[in-house]
Order: structure tokens, then sequence, then C-alpha cells
């Protein structure tokens, strides 16, 4: 990776594989994220659990932040705002959509759907870029 190819910096998210999240693509400010949940990532009432539900919306507007500069920026989150629409079981798939911003912010929504098309939770957000140097 040059210092100006950010592409691959997921692949260095070893929080992200911890909980077997995949990045399935992100291209032209759009990404899907996709994970299994199994008992281990699930609360008491065995759905999995608001924090990983968070960090799918997290990871998939930060990649869509970066696809959208083409992977020539380090994104960092700065903002953001999350509604929690329905339990998440099973096969989650969270799709990102870079929005709108400049040349120093991107804003980015989120929304996770079931097995079943349900929309699990949604989410905004504001991502700054930054040198991937740093």
């Amino acid at each position: 990776m040059s210092a100006a190819d950010t592409s691959t910096l997921y692949d260095k998210v070893h929080f992200a594989k911890l909980l077997g999240l995949r990045r399935e693509f992100a291209e032209a400010g759009v990404s899907r994220m996709v994970l299994d949940t199994r008992l281990e990532l699930c609360n008491n009432f065995e759905n999995t659990h608001g924090g990983v539900i968070m960090t799918m919306l997290d990871m998939a507007m930060s990649s869509a932040a970066l696809s959208k500069a083409d992977f020539k920026k380090a994104v960092i989150t700065v903002d953001m705002s999350t509604h929690f629409l329905s339990p998440g079981k099973g096969r989650l798939v969270a799709h990102g959509r870079a929005s709108g911003g400049g040349k120093s912010i991107c804003f980015c929504e989120a929304h996770i759907e079931d097995e079943a098309g349900r929309v699990v939770a949604r989410a905004m957000g504001a991502f700054k870029y930054v040198d991937p140097k740093n």
C-alpha cells in the first residue's frame, strides 16, 4: 500500500476481524458490510448487541467515505446518530452511502437489513478526512 492508497486499511482493523465483519465492497461512495451474528455477539435477548450494530454502521459509512475519496485519504468519525428499529438476528447486511460534504468532511448514511429484508437500524454520520500517513 502506498502512502496515497488507503484501500487496504480495512484489513488492519482487528476489531472487525474479531467480530467477523466483512467488507464486500466499497466503490464510488457506496459500501456493503456483512456479519453472520453468533451468540457471543448477542445481548441477553439473543439479539445482536447494539454496540455491534453501531460498529457495522460506522464501518459501512467510513468505507463509503473512503471510496468517495478514491482511497487517497483516511477518515475518522466525528459524529454519528443511530436509530434502532428492530432486533438484529442472523446474517446482517449494512449498506453505506456518502451523501455529501467537501474536501475535509464527508457526510454519510447507512442502514442494516436482516435476512428477511427488515431494517434493523439506521445511522447518519460525519467523517473527517485526514492524511493517511498520520
